[in-house]
């Protein structure tokens, strides 16, 4: 039964996961555009958001798997309409993730310049490491209690709270970015990279409030932590584990290239920062699509609905490709304008201009990749994305990063690594998904 797929179906669930979706790399890439227009050091400033970015993008990406593993579990319950015997799972999983992000942050504090030492940063992009990171790490466990509230509500086929939390965050963000980055004269002096950090921090506890009030208000999910161990605990907590290792394969990627980019010298590391920003937000744009394949394939598959399931994936495919596409169009269109609103740094602009159309031409293989890797998720296909992952980074990124910088291409080298991976992540979960379903609707 395809009836109830229609594009408007799909895009409720997809326009508001989509806006929700880009609140993170929206934060950095707010960040980003300020830091690289101050008056003092923004170069270094630049680089220094970019690495402490990466760092904190690889915690959040590792621990924010939550949200996928509780949207998967919900969503299948709610296909099988016993939404009743999941009502006591995310407090418990809420519980879990936040105490770990708490012993994390007492156990990085005060190695932090240690971190930053091993992703090649030394001298002054090294202090701005510290002093952006000792600040910006508090928002992590916020960061990931909204994430598991957003997990909650997508199982229960809900994009749009997260939306106005995610938009709310945003404009915050933004506008504490420019008033304590910038100062306002006579009131509050310039705090610079400092200001920036504090801004999002209060950004991310402003969202985790409106998430509890939202959540307890809006829905009949408790946060009332249960003594009895849910019985899903440890199914979420398998899905969770091979997502934590498939996110340590992707963020080893991420570490080699932001060690390279650093490696090369400020002015790569700022460029590779400008133009990392920019693929994450393409990304999370898609990442709208790839959160209703997400909540609606967990869903088909409770209710047993193969048809639906591949119906919903011809779909996804179709709107994610035009996406991409568009995505790299207007990225071609307004090639140089986009690099001038992060930097006026010549020779940071240089190196962003050599590579920045790799980035674009990215744009629609990586909106298939999500996609599938979407949908994945929510059918709990949690051990097949990890050795997908590890297999892609260990045998596609790395390999290729090494030959091409042997060869000193440098950022190019970078971002020819980042396609060939994407290929190679996507490309079998096509085909996986296909062969396992067409069969079945076939029947």
């Amino acid at each position: 039964m395809t009836s109830n797929i229609s594009f408007k179906t799909i895009n409720k669930l997809a326009i508001p996961a989509l806006i929700a979706g880009i609140a993170e790399p929206l934060l950095s890439i707010t960040d980003t555009a300020i830091i690289g227009n101050i008056n003092v050091n923004a170069t270094e400033s630049l680089a220094a958001v970019g690495i402490v970015g990466a760092f904190i993008s690889m915690l959040i990406w590792v621990f924010g798997q939550i949200r996928s593993a509780i949207s998967s579990i919900i969503s299948q319950y709610v296909g099988a309409n016993k939404l009743d015997e999941v009502k006591t799972l995310p407090a418990q999983a809420i519980a879990i993730v936040v105490l770990g992000s708490l012993v994390l942050i007492a156990i990085m504090y005060p190695f932090s310049k240690q971190i930053f030492q091993f992703y090649n940063a030394s001298g002054v992009v090294l202090d701005y490491c510290v002093t952006y990171f000792k600040i910006r790490i508090f928002g992590f466990p916020f960061s990931l209690f909204v994430f598991a509230i957003f997990g909650t509500f997508r199982g229960l086929q809900n994009t749009f709270y997260p939306m106005i939390i995610a938009i709310i965050g945003a404009l915050l963000n933004v506008v504490l970015d420019i008033v304590f980055v910038y100062g306002i004269e006579g009131y509050i002096s310039a705090m610079n990279i400092e200001g920036a950090a504090y801004a999002s921090v209060i950004a991310q506890i402003t969202m985790a409030i409106i998430a509890f009030v939202l959540l307890m208000k809006k829905t009949a999910i408790s946060l009332k932590i249960a003594f009895n161990v849910h019985p899903e605990i440890s199914r979420l907590l398998g899905m969770m584990g091979n997502l934590f290792i498939r996110t340590i394969a992707l963020n080893t990627a991420l570490y080699f290239a932001t060690s390279y980019a650093t490696n090369y010298g400020k002015e790569y590391i700022a460029a590779y920062t400008i133009g990392i920003n920019i693929w994450l937000l393409g990304a999370f744009m898609v990442d709208g699509y790839s959160s209703a394949g997400n909540i609606l394939s967990g869903k088909f598959l409770g209710a047993k609905e193969y048809h639906s399931l591949v119906f919903l994936s011809n779909k996804l495919l179709k709107y994610g490709l035009i996406t991409g596409i568009i995505i790299g169009f207007l990225g071609f269109v307004f090639y140089n304008f986009i690099g001038q609103i992060f930097t006026k740094d010549t020779a940071v602009l240089e190196q962003f201009y050599n590579v920045f159309w790799i980035v674009l031409i990215t744009q629609p293989i990586s909106a298939i990749t999500f996609i599938f890797d979407g949908m994945f998720k929510g059918m709990g296909e949690m051990k097949y994305l990890r050795n997908l992952l590890i297999l892609s980074t260990g045998l596609v990124f790395i390999p290729t990063l090494l030959i091409f910088d042997y060869y000193n291409l440098k950022l190019t080298a970078i971002w020819i690594a980042f396609t060939l991976w994407m290929i190679a992540r996507g490309l079998p979960l096509v085909i996986k998904f296909r062969s396992k379903f067409l069969p079945l609707v076939s029947k």
